[in-house]
C-alpha cells in the first residue's frame, strides 16, 4: 500500500467523542481492515464514533455482490463502534444499494450523510 494521507479530528459531543477521519485513499477495503481501522482509531483516540468521508471507503463496498458493506457493517455492530460516512450518495442508482443506505440510516451502527455536521448530529445524539 502506498502512502496514505490522512488527517483525524476529534470532536466532543454531548454523546461522546467523534473521531473525524478525513483521507484521499481508501482505509477501509474488506472487514478485516474495517476492524483493524475501528480498533485503532478507539485505542489510540479512545472513542467508538467514526467519521470518514467516503474517499476512505473502496469503491467495491458501494458494490452490494462483493460482500463488503456487509462485513464491514458487521464489524463495526460486533464490536460497538459506529461510523458515519460523509458523501454524494445521489451517483449510485441501484435500488438494492440505495434501500441498503435507506435501512443504515434508519439504524443505530452505520450512517450515509451528505456533510459533517449531519455525521456528528448522527452520532453524537449517543
Amino acid at each position: 500500500m502506498g502512502q496514505v494521507n490522512m488527517t483525524v479530528r476529534i470532536v466532543e459531543t454531548p454523546g461522546g467523542k467523534i473521531a473525524l477521519i478525513n483521507s484521499d485513499t481508501p482505509l477501509i477495503t474488506d472487514g478485516q481492515s474495517a476492524l483493524d481501522f475501528a480498533v485503532n482509531i478507539g485505542y489510540e483516540y479512545d472513542c467508538h464514533s467514526i467519521i470518514v468521508n467516503k474517499a476512505a471507503i473502496t469503491e467495491d463496498f458501494f458494490k452490494l455482490s462483493t460482500g463488503i458493506a456487509g462485513e464491514v457493517a458487521q464489524k463495526f455492530v460486533n464490536y460497538r463502534y459506529r461510523l458515519a460516512i460523509i458523501g454524494d450518495f445521489s451517483v449510485y442508482t441501484s435500488k438494492p444499494l440505495l434501500d441498503y443506505i435507506y435501512e443504515c440510516n434508519k439504524g443505530r451502527h452505520l450512517y450515509f450523510v451528505d456533510d459533517e455536521a449531519a455525521a456528528i448530529k448522527k452520532l453524537g445524539d449517543g
